[in-house]
């Protein structure tokens, strides 16, 4: 493993010292900037970028960490190498890749990807599942989609408590409670439909769910889920070979960051809701409803922005404009200059640096300041690559400099009162009549009468 953390690019290197500071992880020089601190005499940590450093650096940091640690790295780079191996497979053969497959790309290529489905998995009781070979992998059309429901623990931590798979076809591959091993200190019936009854008896755990799906994950299928990363982190199992369904639909009134519920998505993409308002989740419904968002997608492309239910929208992101593409050169507390209002930006909260710019949220206290002070901005109104209005603002500092960047609503279309604030649990459920008109996949709902079952 030793050996190939040596052999690899500079540019899979780079991936995995981020890793490191994604994760917190330090060597026997400490984290990353310790490292640059304590190595680098002449510019220290002030160039941080692994991207700026060169191979040898970033080879050496990564080598000031244990045997046991240097192991896992070799299992990233070889990760890293196969997803390369498969995106430089699909640009030489692209008329052989499967419609499936390019909704696993165009995961990846999500701007939370990185940042959501950077798994921990060199922990204790994480397994890290293959994908297999490439050429079979980008033609592989065999898909499985999966929801789990997770209680809390007396350790606050989240733990499993009902898994549930279903393949193309909605036929269920799996359907198991599973006993979390400790206490529970609160079971969210009210969320999962889970009760202390239901786990009495039960002696299914998280290593006998783990060795399940990793048999029927076998030979690269593809996994489906809404959010799956929470899932992945929940079952810790780490896999790449994943298509998050809140990732390939664009959002007309939702900020680029941010995702739909399982329920808005299906009432916007589907016609009907998962559930009425104050029903528990089903997790064997919810697995379904995501199988049959992503062959919706397949079927009907759906590659305009669509508009999901407004309590999707939180009040706060409604009380916001994005400025983005600003240069890194510009303070951010300048750009309050040329708003309306009385704007406040939290550079800690809300900046976000990509390369050479970075964008911000400007903040206001109503909603209708946020509309005026967006009509009252001089710019050019253009489009952003989803569709959305926004200006491009051209300004002038006071040293006599031209800076330009851009602005738009991090919502569209939504009034003060249809927010709704959002429960704990990260996925709300929204108030709307489920429609007859169902997927085809509903009519083999209603035949399953079985809670547990087990292919």
């Amino acid at each position: 493993m030793a050996k190939r953390l040596a052999a690899a690019d500079k540019e899979v290197l780079v991936e995995v010292v981020r890793f490191t500071q994604k994760n917190g992880l330090k060597g026997s020089d400490g984290g990353w900037k310790d490292f640059l601190s304590r190595n680098d005499k002449k510019f220290g940590d002030s160039v941080s970028d692994p991207r700026k450093r060169s191979r040898d650096v970033l080879l050496a940091f990564l080598q000031t960490f244990s045997k046991d640690f240097q192991k896992y790295f070799g299992k990233l780079v070889k990760r890293q190498k196969e997803r390369s191996a498969v995106q430089q497979y699909m640009n030489d053969f692209p008329d052989k890749v499967s419609p499936e497959q390019k909704l696993v790309q165009m995961t990846a290529e999500h701007p939370e990807y990185r940042k959501n489905y950077c798994f921990p998995s060199y922990q204790e009781g994480w397994k890290v599942l293959r994908i297999g070979e490439v050429s079979s992998l980008v033609s592989s059309s065999a898909m499985l989609a999966i929801d789990c429901e997770m209680v809390l623990c007396d350790d606050g931590m989240e733990a499993v408590v009902r898994v549930c798979v279903v393949d193309n076809n909605l036929e269920v591959k799996l359907d198991i409670l599973v006993n979390p091993s400790k206490a529970i200190t609160d079971y969210r019936t009210h969320i999962t439909g889970v009760s202390k009854k239901d786990l009495e008896g039960v002696t299914s755990s998280l290593v006998d769910v783990q060795k399940s799906l990793k048999r029927i994950l076998s030979k690269g299928k593809i996994l489906i889920g809404q959010s799956l990363y929470r899932d992945l982190c929940a079952l810790k199992i780490d896999y790449s070979q994943v298509i998050d369904t809140a990732y390939i639909f664009k959002y007309a009134n939702l900020p680029t960051t941010a995702s739909a519920s399982l329920n808005s998505l299906c009432k916007s993409v589907l016609g009907y809701s998962v559930r009425e308002e104050g029903e528990p989740h089903n997790c064997l419904k919810d697995a379904e409803a995501a199988m049959n968002l992503v062959l919706a997608k397949l079927k009907h492309g759906f590659n305009d922005p669509i508009e999901v239910a407004a309590s999707s929208v939180t009040e706060s992101d409604a009380l916001k404009l994005l400025a983005h593409r600003i240069p890194m050169h510009l303070p951010c507390q300048e750009l309050c200059k040329v708003f309306s209002g009385n704007p406040s930006i939290d550079d800690k909260i809300d900046s976000r640096i990509r390369g050479e710019f970075y964008s911000t949220c400007i903040s206001f206290n109503e909603i209708d300041e946020v509309e005026k002070a967006f009509e009252a901005l001089d710019g050019q109104m253009t489009k952003d690559s989803g569709g959305r209005l926004q200006k491009y603002v051209l300004m002038k500092r006071d040293n006599g400099d031209v800076v330009s960047f851009y602005v738009r609503k991090m919502v569209y279309g939504c009034q003060p009162n249809q927010f709704e604030f959002p429960k704990k649990r990260p996925q709300p459920t929204e108030d709307a009549e489920p429609k007859k008109e169902q997927a085809d996949g509903d009519q083999q709902k209603k035949k399953r009468k079985s809670r547990k079952h087990v292919n």
